[in-house]
């Protein structure tokens, strides 16, 4: 397929080269035209950690920041690492592991600590954090903000983004808020699986044909996502690696170049501080 004349980034997805497809995904996306990749680490427990304090984390971050580096080798442009904690590791402690919240809360945030140094020696891009999209306990939604607030405290000191995993809403300027009290700008906060129009952070929106249209339209700063998740017990639970090149395409053929370039080159730019086209190869 013939290439497109423009980065084509997509801003949130998980490589598994043990259990998925890996490369072989990155290939695809390459070869429909994708040059920039955001990689996000897998849940711990998806790799088989089970940690227990902070540098047991190390060895996810490890793994994925070995993926990007091959996965940077295919590409026109490069792929970043983004590393944290998935939200949803609470409710695995709490529940399964038979935690206190505020335990649970202490030992994420190590994990998360420990996120950040790599973001500081410049082995990362981003960090990742966020909170429960599902219904908790007080307690456990209490904890689970004290973490969200702490990735935010970690962006600010790092100088970095945090891309949030959080319940479904187009309203996060609450979040908007708590970022700003802890000096982070939340056009640096990223909503990963956002629909467009969201309020507060930047939203990384997920690539459905009608949303991709509607973010066009309104004009405002927005990224594409495919949250691949690399699984092979959940094929098609969310988009493949060849959708946001495809979408990108769409747009484009429909005149949406000022939209393209909004989510491709000027978003990228002003959220994470990268060039996707200084770092395109051709």
């Amino acid at each position: 397929m013939e290439r497109l004349d423009t980065p084509v980034l997509d801003d949130h997805l998980h490589l598994d080269p043990r259990h998925g497809r890996g490369l072989d995904a990155v290939r695809d996306f390459a070869r429909l035209g994708g040059t920039h990749l955001l990689v996000v680490n897998k849940p711990s427990w998806h790799l088989g950690v089970e940690a227990d304090a902070g540098d047991d984390f190390r060895a996810v971050f490890e793994e994925t920041l070995g993926v990007v580096s091959e996965a940077s080798d295919l590409l026109d442009g490069r792929a970043w690492p983004v590393l944290g904690v998935h939200p949803g590791l609470v409710s695995r402690l709490v529940d399964e592991r038979g935690m206190p919240p505020d335990a649970a809360a202490d030992l994420m945030r190590a994990g998360l600590d420990v996120a950040a140094e790599y973001v500081r020696e410049g082995r990362a891009l981003a960090l990742k954090s966020g909170r429960p999209h599902y219904e908790v306990t007080d307690a456990v939604w209490a904890a689970s903000n004290d973490v969200l607030d702490h990735a935010l405290a970690l962006g600010a000191d790092c100088d970095c983004a945090v891309q949030l995993h959080t319940e479904a809403t187009t309203d996060l300027t609450g979040v908007a808020a708590r970022a700003r009290e802890r000096d982070l700008d939340p056009a640096r906060v990223v909503k990963h699986y956002a629909e467009p129009g969201l309020d507060g952070p930047t939203p990384s929106v997920m690539s459905r044909t009608e949303w991709v249209r509607e973010a066009a339209e309104r004009g405002e700063p927005f990224l594409l996502e495919t949250d691949f998740v690399d699984d092979p017990d959940r094929p098609g639970a969310v988009m493949g690696p060849k959708t946001v090149p495809r979408r990108t395409r769409t747009l484009l053929e429909e005149g949406f170049d000022g939209a393209v370039r909004l989510a491709h080159v000027e978003t990228p730019a002003r959220v994470y501080g990268i060039d996707t086209e200084a770092t395109l190869s051709r």
